[in-house]
């Protein structure tokens, strides 16, 4: 790094600086490309791993009325494993050719395939859980103290506590036929938000046309031009209001799918039915909304602070994202990115950063470039028997893809060391605690980067940065879940979902989260349509939690020592084998008090004050 002015100097390009048009796939370099190749060396391996599975489905039928049986449940619960590890491994190459190029229909015909075997496979078992919870609790208890089932004793125990949400054998199996049309909505959504919509082309601050996509987008939003911003704020919605209606009987669907979910399964709700899978109690989902609420006073703060100091007369969403001290040019390229972030990890130690550098830049973990038909944003898609892979759209001159690329690596190395540390039905950690991991590694590389710096004014421009971190992760992804409780529920008392409805919900919300002295583009009440994680229903308030623990859990971790370093270990090796507040708990940090959420909120505040003096 350059402290001198602040600078990651680099030679080679992003994807989209020659000549603005993106690449097909067949024009990216391979070295820029994940290896899939670790899973399945040609397609026609797949092909045979896949037929293989389908025809393994019939076989849940032999256990069918015999699990009360310690010896048939054993068998029962290894061949379940067995074909979903080897399902796991399928629907990952599937799932990962499909999202290098969503419009290619051979690769999206495999997902739908193995979405259909999965389906019938959730049918041809649906019998197991009615069939369980039928055993008297004393056999049961004879049942799981059998000492061949010792491995396998708290999958069983998660099993018991569904009792009051689990159906008759016949009403299991009619939801499970369900699961591929569940995902429709999704499905929708992703093809046309990937693949379909344009948004055509603008010029820079050069004159120079570059293709608006979901990539650049966040390019131009960084502009120090505001006449750019706003132009490319506003011709990048028109292509949400030109399909909105469609994406509001989508997002519509969505919804009701999770309602109906939770009625069938008899929760009182979806949001509910949404804590229960992942054993999260309400007063976390309450204590967010509310400990964010208490601190919106500080974001209007910070509000009329980037105003004053920007010297706008008023401000709008498109003048959030840009620094306030947009002279300060920061560009990485991708290799120097790696670089950057491995140093800011070194406090979880050489393991940790030899086998995350050695798989960003030579095993070929990461997708890196956005491409013709590429699934946009950014994902770590980590399997028990595959590379812990990271899907990218890296652009070099946004400082924020770095930090993405240490969060995406959280993701990575926690698959990596809970694959490495549990057994496959102990390895898959629930989201909740996945988005300590990715944030974590962002507090670290946001630290390492404040005690870089050399000047004020590159202080200043760092913690500029860290605030509009808080702001995104904690502020708006809370406004986000406020908005799903809020939709779930107009659409539970029988409200019908609009386009105007929607659009006057989260209208509503933008005024409560952004402030009385904030400009409301209307387009921007457009953006509800466009948040992809919307359409798979309360998954975003973990973004918020998250990084409120992973706050607490770097600043152990840097002002610490040995045993809080193995603490954190503890947790990315925990994988699902306890309870994910149990987990964090272990790590150091309590998300069911209020103080979970208030101690970041403080550190915001501060923030802002350091900031105000600095400028």
């Amino acid at each position: 790094m350059n402290n001198k002015n602040f600078t990651f100097n680099f030679e080679k390009k992003s994807q989209n600086e020659n000549g603005g048009e993106l690449p097909s796939r067949s024009e990216v370099a391979e070295a820029d490309t994940w290896n899939l190749q670790y899973l399945y060396k040609t397609e026609t391996d797949w092909e045979a791993d896949f037929t293989a599975w389908e025809k393994r489905t019939p076989e849940y039928e032999k256990f069918r009325g015999k699990l009360a049986d310690p010896k048939v449940l054993l068998d029962f619960l290894e061949f379940s494993i067995s074909f979903n590890r080897q399902g796991e491994k399928i629907g990952s190459y599937a799932f990962l050719s499909a999202s290098q190029d969503v419009a290619n229909s051979k690769y999206q015909e495999a997902s739908a395939r193995v979405q259909i075997v999965a389906t019938k496979a959730e049918q041809a078992s649906s019998y197991m859980r009615p069939e369980l919870l039928a055993i008297t609790e004393a056999n049961w208890r004879k049942i799981i103290a059998a000492p061949e089932l010792v491995p396998y004793r708290l999958i069983l125990e998660r099993i018991v506590r569904n009792r009051p949400h689990t159906l008759s054998a016949n009403e299991e199996q009619l939801l499970a036929a369900l699961g591929e049309f569940a995902d429709s909505p999704s499905k929708i959504f992703g093809q046309l938000n990937n693949a379909d919509l344009r948004f055509g082309r603008i010029k820079d601050e050069n004159g120079k046309e570059i293709e608006l996509t979901n990539g650049t987008f966040m390019v131009f939003l960084h502009n120090p031009k505001r006449e750019l911003r706003k132009a490319a704020f506003h011709q990048f919605y028109q292509s949400y209001d030109a399909h909105k209606n469609t994406l509001a009987a989508t997002l519509n669907g969505s919804i009701q799918k999770d309602n109906y979910y939770a009625q069938a399964r008899k929760f009182d709700n979806a949001l509910e039915a949404a804590l229960f899978g992942e054993e999260i109690p309400k007063v976390v989902y309450d204590n967010l909304l509310a400990g964010i609420h208490e601190a919106l006073p500080s974001l209007y703060r910070y509000y009329d602070l980037r105003k004053r100091k920007m010297g706008l007369p008023d401000i709008h969403f498109y003048d959030t994202y840009v620094p306030i001290l947009s002279d300060v040019v920061v560009r990485s390229s991708w290799e120097q990115a790696v670089d950057l972030v491995i140093d800011a990890l070194r406090p979880l130690g050489a393991e940790y950063c030899n086998t995350l550098q050695k798989g960003l830049l030579h095993d070929r973990w990461a997708d890196r470039y956005e491409s013709r038909g590429k699934r946009s944003g950014a994902f770590s898609a980590g399997t028990y028997d595959g590379l812990p892979y990271i899907l990218m759209n890296f652009q070099t001159e946004i400082i924020e893809d770095v930090f993405t690329l240490a969060h995406e690596s959280g993701h990575s190395m926690h698959s990596w060391y809970s694959s490495r540390n549990q057994p496959y039905q102990y390895y898959d950690y629930v989201i909740f605690v996945a988005e300590v991991a990715s944030t974590f590694n962002e507090q670290l590389l946001a630290s390492h980067l404040l005690k870089t710096a050399e000047t004020d004014r590159q202080r200043a421009w760092l913690i500029n940065r860290e605030i509009d971190s808080i702001r995104a992760t904690i502020f708006r992804q809370t406004m986000f879940a406020e908005f799903e409780k809020q939709t779930h529920a107009a659409a539970a008392s029988g409200e019908p979902l609009t386009v105007e409805r929607f659009r006057s919900i989260y209208g509503a919300l933008l005024k409560q989260y952004f402030g009385p002295d904030f400009a409301i583009d209307d387009d921007l009440t457009l953006e509800c349509f466009r948040i992809p994680h919307f359409y798979r229903g309360f998954y975003v308030y973990k973004y918020a939690t998250g990084l409120s623990a992973a706050i607490a859990l770097a600043e152990q971790v840097i002002h610490g020592g040995e045993k809080e370093r193995e603490d954190y270990f503890s947790f990315l090796k925990g994988g699902c084998s306890k309870e994910p507040l149990d987990l964090l708990r272990g790590a150091g940090v309590d998300m069911a008090k209020p103080e979970s959420i208030r101690a970041p909120m403080k550190k915001f505040a501060s923030l802002v004050e350091e900031l105000e003096r600095l400028l």
